[in-house]
């Protein structure tokens, strides 16, 4: 029987939480699997953990202090897993506000193991997400355009796997031989990038990186960033600028400076234009039509 830690982190959002763990609980071919749930619990005030612990008493949870973010609280349900003393076939990062398919682990196992078989190397596998009332893409794996330069397209196909350059954790199947050499998500990252960093960082260690067939599940895009809202006071601009949840500018700078650091001198000004003088960067990228940050 193949052994998965699944790593959650939550924050005040007890419904979606039950949700997504009611949907890895209904798994079909859930007998070929011993699945172990790692929560982190990054300080609710919503009742999600007493919640989760009522109807899955088998979660292991834990408690945050409301400084962990996704990328702390993702850290701390691994690092959980791994000391365990469990021997974890696979660690499967899943975001809570994720809605997987009753046949979604059996199918991320599946194309691993394809993967694996036809590679001769172990490999991450993302899983593709779609907008619960669109149908469009929001999460997956992503493919650069260029080596050098970040811009990219989320890369999907419905009949075979298709190798990516990095993807995102909502749905990201981990084999345990990667965690022992790269380790885990990065101490630098709070929230976000952290996920497209450990991928990169798989890559260059000699690992794979493939996007299963298909959609595995719907979740939401969240990241709009509204900066109209926020014209009147330079104050705001600047606090959403390092805010973990705004524009990651400290954390953005550092992934740059390890994977594309020919950005980096336009993505300094581009940041800082858009925060001093927001007027100014919404013209020039209207007249530019440049994809936003």
């Amino acid at each position: 029987m193949m052994e998965i830690a699944v790593l959650l982190t939550c924050f005040n959002r007890k419904e979606k939480t039950l949700a997504c763990l009611e949907r890895l609980f209904c798994q079909k071919s859930a007998e070929n699997f011993d699945i172990q749930v790692f929560l982190t619990d990054d300080n609710s005030q919503d009742g999600t953990g007493l919640a989760v612990l009522n109807r899955f008493p088998g979660v292991n949870l834990y408690k945050g202090d409301g400084s962990l973010f996704w990328a702390g609280g993702m850290r701390n349900s691994w690092n959980y897993a791994l000391n365990s003393g469990k021997n974890f076939d696979y660690f499967l990062l899943l975001n809570d506000d994720t809605f997987i398919f009753d046949d979604t682990l059996e199918r991320v196992v599946q194309s691993n193991l394809s993967m694996r078989l036809k590679n001769k190397t172990p490999n991450i596998t993302i899983g593709t997400t779609t907008d619960f009332q669109t149908g469009k893409f929001t999460y997956g794996g992503f493919k650069l355009y260029s080596p050098n330069k970040l811009k990219h397209i989320l890369v999907n196909s419905a009949s075979q796997e298709l190798e990516c350059d990095f993807g995102c954790a909502n749905i990201m199947l981990v084999p345990k031989e990667i965690p022992t050499v790269i380790g885990i998500l990065d101490e630098k990252y709070i929230h976000g990038i952290a996920d497209f960093d450990y991928t990169m960082n798989a890559k260059k260690a000699g690992f794979q990186v493939w996007v299963a067939p298909g959609v595995l599940g719907n979740c939401n895009y969240d990241q709009v960033r509204n900066w109209k809202s926020m014209d009147t006071k330079l104050r705001d601009r600047i606090e959403f600028l390092y805010s973990p949840k705004g524009l990651q500018y400290k954390e953005y700078m550092f992934f740059l400076k390890k994977h594309f650091p020919g950005e980096i001198p336009a993505m300094f000004i581009k940041f800082w234009v858009k925060t001093l003088f927001p007027f100014v960067y919404d013209k020039f990228k209207i007249e530019r039509q440049e994809i936003d940050i």
